[in-house]
């Protein structure tokens, strides 16, 4: 075991075996095989502290190495180092002081900027270089200096220089610190991206330099990239105030911030002649570094791998020059470069320091391929033969391997998962039309090609599908993709001609304004729409043929054109839909009613929730500007029978019980009734199911949208919420136009005399005495099934009705009276809950009595004399000829 790790080893020793402490030093090394500055000294310092939480910054290797363990999450083939320095204990300070060093700095610049200016500056670059690990206060007074001075005024010639540093690349050690280096650049990368452990983006670019004794690779950082435009390919530099370090494949030179570029004299005993030889693809030999010049034939789709518990990306592009065509791989984070590049099939391109390698392919062949790690790639009009790729028209498609197309997506389905029957994993595939001018076919992704981001109308490009015969599309026809395909979006390499063509198709894809939609005549077909949510249903189940349960809900949809309903169905009702939101839907087909034509939203359908940005930009109207175009809002004495497409907005001035009852299919059904107010009059609302069922009190507000208008049996108006109607709670806005309850009820309940009493008068506040109370029969036996009055025959119940038998009937409650004031009298009768109230006991203590053949006539008898206040409407008795009162409550009884 080599010196410097058995210093670690001694500090564990009693925890580890000597081969076990080495056996977890090559776990470490493995687990971050991605990392190449990780050395064995590295990995024995995370050692020791996974066991003891020992800082192994303090267990110095010698007096000059003062290390600690990278803080950097690297992707793939990223490298940092994390070396701490002493600019680390100057950063940790917290108060900035004028030191020697920072004064230097500060007087480069004290004839543009106070003390005070160039302090606050240097915090500032502090707090944005918190996580650097070279970054102390002097460099960061030395950004505040590059930022005023322009830095091209720090790079010249150094040939002449006293200080100048003529060591050869050959004598640079490990571990050195602060040192020169020159040499000829040979290659330099594309820039790669990582991020910090807390999240912090930065950047990393590798540059060969060799001379005549070596070749050595530069590492720059973030703070370094405004240097690589100082230089290319071929020139002679020198790179100041670098660190050696042991790297994945030798030793390399790392850049502080600090550093700086300076171009020196070539001197060809020095430095070697640099030739950017470009090789043919055909003349590629296995494991070396090439230079190419070729077009991109194609680009498949970045995949995904797992590799030792590790999440990695690869895309393999196929290359071609006149000499032949060669695969060239992407790893990791290298894959961004096609993003960042903007790289199209049929673009060409110079690489720089390939890598070649040779493998066996699928059919077992020998082959040679490329691989990008410290090239660069170079997006250019390069002198490269016209790639001669077919596009097959859509319309003339057949069965045939390695196809391409081009058109416009006009029918997009959302990602299906399903488990694989081999290994019980989880697939996911998608299915979307492409059109031309020509036709449509389906395409098949699978895998991570699900992932790409496609809307309907974009135009897509597919490189190297397959066609095969499919009698369940409408042309005949699918297409899958596999590894190879290439799936461009939007490509920017097109024809004017196909853009033409393309742009006709998207303009026929506009979603179909829905006031249309009554015109369509064809069950099935398939719209586009966009609007917002006006009500939405419970979900109502249902049950097939075969016997399973189905689901659907019904939701009232519109745009400014008009409303549609909308049936979504089994998976699709149990979204958490919302008045007022706005959707895109697509793939919606048409179902013909008797009197509309309403929208199926099925497994096939897409639903896309809009944000209020998105809805802005489609021009959907906000929804109280739909309800004024859809709907009429109307004062409650306005309303007329069989009006539709009302809203009606009120208080609640009355709340009945809710009552239940037996449905044609055997299932209980809810109904409670209530009675809401505005300023000018009031109307009672039959709430159904859940409806009825909610909690709601005297005084909340409500708001009817659509309500089904119509006469009850007192001749008087109803509203009944339908399956059409929505009930919506005001918006602040709209509370304020409506009054309180306090003020409702004195405007509602209005004292009238009995003289003044007109027919169809409503909610009148009539004080009288009663003079009269009928007590022959206050228990009235009615069937349970129809309410129809029955009578007791043998012991038992046959309802003349109905037809109806049974043993114990239903009773009703019913005290008919007769009330005076100083102006004349009124019949007024009492049912159910009034009269329990107006007799003061319950309809089962009156039962029990009438079953023991006892009675409550004495206690009827002394309701003569009592004064009532009621509440009650006004109503003619066309039978007998006579106005009556029918109360709806009793707010005062005294005798």
């Amino acid at each position: 075991m080599q010196e410097e790790l058995l210093e670690f080893y001694e500090k564990i020793k009693n925890h580890l075996s000597e081969e076990e402490f080495e056996q977890q030093i090559e776990k470490v090394r493995e687990n971050n095989a991605d990392v190449n500055f990780l050395d064995d000294i590295d990995a024995a310092k995370q050692v020791v502290e996974n066991y003891l939480g020992v800082d192994t910054s303090i267990l110095s290797k010698s007096n000059d190495s003062e290390e600690m363990p990278f803080d950097i999450t690297m992707n793939d083939d990223t490298n940092e180092a994390e070396e701490m320095s002493s600019d680390i204990a100057e950063a940790e300070d917290n108060e900035l002081t004028m030191t020697e060093d920072i004064k230097e700095h500060f007087d480069k610049v004290k004839d543009k900027m106070t003390e005070e200016e160039f302090f606050n500056r240097m915090e500032y670059f502090r707090e944005q270089n918190s996580e650097n690990p070279y970054m102390g206060d002097a460099a960061f007074a030395e950004m505040v200096v590059n930022e005023i001075i322009d830095k091209e005024e720090q790079i010249e010639a150094i040939t002449d220089n006293p200080d100048y540093d003529a060591g050869f690349i050959k004598d640079l050690e490990k571990g050195a610190k602060e040192k020169n280096i020159s040499g000829r650049v040979i290659s330099i990368s594309n820039k790669r991206s990582f991020k910090t452990r807390k999240g912090k983006e930065g950047e990393v670019c590798n540059v060969e330099l060799q001379d005549n004794t070596g070749t050595m690779r530069c590492v720059f950082w973030t703070q370094n990239m405004p240097l690589l435009k100082k230089f290319h390919e071929g020139q002679v530099i020198q790179i100041k105030n670098v660190d050696i370090k042991e790297g994945f494949s030798g030793l390399e030179a790392n850049l502080r911030p600090r550093s700086s570029i300076a171009h020196i004299d070539d001197d060809p005993s020095r430095f070697p002649v640099y030739e950017e030889t470009i090789t043919d693809i055909a003349d590629i030999e296995p494991e070396t570094k090439v230079n190419i010049i070729a077009r991109i034939v194609r680009i498949p789709t970045i995949r995904s791998y797992e590799k030792n518990g590790k999440q990695g990306k690869v895309a393999s592009l196929e290359l071609q020059d006149k000499t032949g065509k060669i695969t060239y791989t992407l790893w990791n984070k290298n894959v961004e470069l096609i993003e960042n590049l903007k790289l199209e099939d049929g673009d060409t391109v110079k690489i720089l320091a390939a890598q070649s390698r040779e493998r066996v392919n699928r059919d077992g062949q020998r082959e040679i391929s490329l691989t990008h790690w410290d090239g660069r790639i170079i997006k250019g009009d390069y002198d490269v033969p016209e790639i001669d790729q077919s596009f097959t028209p859509i319309g003339d498609l057949s069965e045939s391997k390695d196809v391409s197309i081009k058109g416009v997506v006009i029918r997009l389905q959302d990602i299906r998962k399903f488990i694989r029957k081999t290994d019980s994993t989880e697939g996911r595939l998608r299915n979307f039309d492409v059109g031309d001018s020509t036709g449509s076919i389906r395409v098949t992704l699978w895998g991570d090609d699900t992932s790409i981001l496609i809307n309907k109308g974009d135009i897509i490009k597919v490189i190297g599908g397959d066609v095969r015969f499919d009698e369940y599309t409408e042309s005949g026809y699918s297409m899958n993709t596999n590894f190879n395909t290439q799936i461009t979006v939007n490509p920017e390499n097109l024809t004017v001609e196909e853009l033409d063509e393309f742009e006709a198709i998207r303009e026929q894809l506009r979603p179909t304004p829905i006031g249309s939609i009554e015109e369509i005549d064809d069950d099935g077909k398939e719209v586009d729409i966009i609007g917002r949510i006006l009500s939405v249903n419970d979900i109502n189940e249902f049950q097939r043929d075969d016997g399973s349960v189905g689901e659907v809900r019904s939701v009232m949809f519109a745009d400014e054109s008009g409303k549609v309903q909308l049936s979504f169905w089994n998976e699709r009702a149990h979204e958490n839909y919302v008045v007022g939101d706005a959707y895109q839907i697509e793939n919606a087909r048409t179902r013909l009613g008797m009197m509309s034509v309403d929208l199926n939203i099925g497994s096939g359908s897409r639903v896309i929730k809009l944000s209020e940005e998105q809805a802005s930009a489609m021009f959907i109207p906000e929804l109280s500007t739909l309800e004024k175009t859809i709907y009429n809002p109307k004062k409650i004495e306005d309303l007329d029978e069989d009006e539709e497409d009302t809203i009606i907005m009120g208080r609640i001035i009355e709340m009945y019980d809710v009552r239940e009852f037996d449905r044609d299919t055997g299932e209980p059904g809810h109904v409670r009734n209530i009675e809401i107010a505005d300023d000018t009059g009031s109307i009672r609302v039959a709430l159904w199911d859940n409806d009825a069922l909610k909690q709601r009190n005297v005084g909340d507000a409500i708001k009817l949208q659509n309500p089904r208008l119509a006469l009850n049996r007192d001749n008087r108006l109803e509203a009944n919420v339908s399956r059409a109607t929505t009930l919506l709670e005001p918006t602040e806005k709209e509370l304020e136009q409506l009054p309180s309850i306090e003020e409702l009820l004195e405007a509602i309940y209005v004292d009238r005399t009995i003289e003044s009493l007109l027919e169809d008068d409503t909610n009148v506040r009539v004080t009288g005495r009663i003079t009269e109370v009928n007590n022959d029969r206050p228990l009235r036996s009615r069937c349970p099934v129809c309410k129809n009055t029955v009578e007791e025959e043998d012991g038992g119940y046959i309802c003349e009705n109905c037809g109806h038998t049974f043993d114990e009937p239903e009773y009703l409650l019913v005290v008919p009276t007769k009330i005076e004031d100083e102006t004349g009298d009124i019949s007024v009768t009492f049912f159910e809950n009034l009269a329990e109230e107006l007799i003061g006991m319950s309809k089962e203590e009156i039962v029990s009595l009438y079953e023991d053949n006892l009675g409550i006539e004495d206690r009827l008898e002394d309701l003569n004399g009592m004064t009532i206040q009621i509440i009650a409407n006004v109503s003619f008795d066309m039978y007998n000829e006579l106005t009556r009162l029918s109360p709806k409550k009793i707010l005062n009884k005294y005798y």
